[in-house]
């Protein structure tokens, strides 16, 4: 493997190249990434960087989202099987079809979605922000694509705000339960247990903590607990493990694992930079649609 990463390191180099990688990514990935987080943490660097291609190790929106406001790069994904089970839960069709039943109400969209979904909406957000997005917009009434657990989260958290939300998901965050937590708090009395806002939002309001990737692990940065429980996908976990080595660090659920975002290999990262494969294009006109819609969300978390 180490020949492998030095043989990527030196593609880098020679093609001014720039490795992004999500935190549910395979932790070996680590080793060649520029930069390692979440969703908004990776946007920031897509269009900060001054790279020339950006390789992007994580799913598809994730790329599609590089390219939407680095649009004079080239973004390369290098497994394009690397979907999202939430972001596919709604298409360009089903978006229109949804905002026209409430005319006149702004649109917040979560970052996992496509750039078509994207240009429908007024603003974007990630988990990290999603709570400041939709205060930013004044109203007291707000639809939310697509994920319906991290919207109601939101509403939860403030008052006299109506968060409509699209039926959508993260399977891997949905299956978790009330009675899942509970176990967790009784088994491990002593432990912090810290919930990612993707999970129903009965099961989010037991936390010690429920906040985004990044935000979990600054929880544990600025904490001297001991113990953790974490309910979100297991890279975190790895991540939290390699970091921490003085603390423990429980998954909640074994079956946290999402298997899109465990598909890119270091191979694929070397083939896929190494030839320039895999590119991600997109129409114009819905590149500037979404663009704005990202860039908005930028700008109210700058």
């Amino acid at each position: 493997m180490r020949n492998l990463v030095e043989e990527i390191k030196k593609l880098k180099e020679e093609k001014k190249a720039v490795i992004l990688a999500h935190s549910y990514q395979n932790i070996e990935v680590d080793r060649v990434a520029d930069f390692v987080g979440d969703s908004l943490y990776l946007s920031r660097r897509a269009k900060d960087t001054d790279a020339e291609i950006i390789v992007f190790a994580g799913v598809y929106f994730m790329a599609q989202t590089a390219k939407i406001i680095s649009p004079e790069k080239k973004v390369l994904l290098p497994n394009l099987n690397a979907g999202c089970l939430m972001a596919d839960m709604i298409n360009h069709e089903q978006m229109v079809k949804f905002k026209s039943q409430y005319p006149g109400i702004p649109v917040v969209c979560y970052i996992n979605s496509t750039a078509e979904v994207k240009a429908e909406c007024d603003i974007c957000c990630t988990s990290s922000n999603a709570l400041e997005i939709v205060k930013s917009l004044n109203t007291n009434r707000v639809l939310f694509v697509p994920d319906a657990n991290l919207g109601k989260w939101v509403e939860s958290k403030l008052s006299g705000v109506e968060v409509i939300t699209y039926d959508g998901n993260c399977p891997v965050h949905n299956n978790i339960t009330i009675s899942d937590v509970k176990e967790a708090r009784n088994k491990y009395p002593d432990a912090k247990i810290l919930i990612h806002p993707e999970c129903k939002p009965e099961v989010s309001m037991l936390g010690d903590y429920t906040g985004s990737t990044s935000g979990i692990f600054d929880y544990v940065k600025k904490h001297k607990d001991k113990k953790y429980v974490i309910v979100t996908e297991k890279g975190v976990v790895e991540r939290l493990r390699r970091d921490y080595p003085d603390r423990e660090f429980i998954l909640i659920k074994n079956d946290m694992l999402c298997e899109s975002m465990k598909l890119t290999t270091l191979e694929e990262i070397k083939y896929s930079l190494e030839h320039e494969i895999n590119e991600i294009t997109l129409d114009e006109e819905v590149r500037l649609k979404s663009a704005s819609c990202i860039e908005r969300m930028l700008k109210v978390s700058e």
